[in-house]
């Protein structure tokens, strides 16, 4: 059963907790940016675990210290629930490294 995708007032509430985030294309949208390659690929590799255990995978992008993050949920056709546990934990990961 698809995820109840959120509205738009549910999603001005979540971008005013998860600062940085924007939407953009109808996905919630970061580009974070590190001190240099190594740091962005271990801010990859630890949020892949948590990603599995999630069973919910983002769209991302990598090059050199910057990685681009797009979140949605496909089977609900937009933003869900999901969407804004994964850009939690993605912040927390991020917090740890810079």
């Amino acid at each position: 059963m698809p995820l109840h995708k959120l509205s738009d007032e549910e999603l001005h509430t979540v971008l005013g907790n998860l600062p940085g985030w924007t939407i953009k294309e109808a996905k919630l949208h970061r580009e974070f940016q590190f001190a240099d390659f190594p740091t962005a690929i271990g801010f990859i590799t630890m949020a892949a675990i948590g990603i599995e255990k999630m069973n919910h995978h983002p769209e991302w992008f990598n090059v050199y210290n910057k990685v681009r993050v797009d979140l949605t949920t496909h089977d609900s056709g937009g933003i869900t629930k999901k969407d804004v546990e994964l850009a939690h934990l993605l912040e927390q990961i991020a917090r740890k490294l810079t």
